[in-house]
C-alpha cells in the first residue's frame, strides 16, 4: 500500500512539474493565458491516478505558476474543474473519448463561468468590463488543444500496450 502511494505521489509531482514547465508554452487569448499542457496533464492524471490526484495536481500547478508569475488566478478555475470532471468521467466509464470531452466541458464551461467571479472579486476587473461568459472561449481553445495532445498520447500509449502496464502498476 505504501509503495502505491509513493508511486502515485511521485507521478503526481512529475506531472505537476510538467504542467508548470509547460506553461512556458502558453499564448494569450482575450486577456487569458492559454496553457494546453495543463489540460494534457489533467487528462493524464485522470487516466493514471484518479480524480483526487488530478485536482491536487491542477491546484499545485496553478499555485506554483502563480507564485512564479507564469499564470494568473484564472489558472485555478481553468484547470481544477476540468481535472475533476475528466477524473470522475474516467473513473466511472474507463473510456478515453468521454474523458477528453469531460475535460473540455469542465474547463471551458464550468471553469470559464467560475473565472468571472475570480476576475471580478480577486483581480479587480470591473463587472461591467467583462461579460459573464468572457473566459469560456479562451479556456475552450486551450482545453481543446490539450485534449487533442493528450488524446494522441494516450491512444499511442494504449496501442503500444504501455498504458495498461502503467495503470496496472498504479492499481497495485
Amino acid at each position: 500500500m505504501k509503495k502505491t502511494n509513493v508511486q502515485k505521489l511521485s507521478i503526481a509531482a512529475i506531472l505537476c512539474a510538467v504542467a508548470v514547465v509547460g506553461s512556458l508554452f502558453s499564448f494569450p487569448v482575450f486577456g487569458s493565458k492559454c496553457a494546453p499542457v495543463q489540460h494534457m496533464v489533467n487528462i493524464l492524471c485522470a487516466v493514471l491516478l484518479g480524480p483526487a490526484y488530478g485536482v491536487g495536481v491542477a491546484f499545485g500547478a496553478s499555485l506554483i505558476r502563480n507564485l512564479l508569475g507564469l499564470g494568473s488566478l484564472l489558472a485555478f478555475p481553468g484547470s481544477m474543474f476540468g481535472a475533476l470532471l475528466c477524473g470522475l468521467m474516467y473513473w466511472k466509464v474507463k473510456k478515453i473519448f468521454p474523458t477528453l470531452l469531460a475535460e473540455v466541458f469542465g474547463t471551458a464551461v464550468l471553469g470559464g463561468l467560475c473565472a468571472y467571479p475570480v476576475a471580478v472579486w480577486f483581480m479587480g476587473q470591473g463587472a461591467g468590463d467583462i461579460a459573464f461568459y468572457t473566459y469560456m472561449i479562451p479556456f475552450l481553445i486551450s482545453t481543446v488543444a490539450g485534449a487533442v495532445f493528450s488524446g494522441v498520447l494516450i491512444y499511442t500509449l494504449k496501442r503500444a500496450g504501455v498504458l495498461n502496464t502503467l495503470q496496472a502498476q498504479m492499481d497495485r
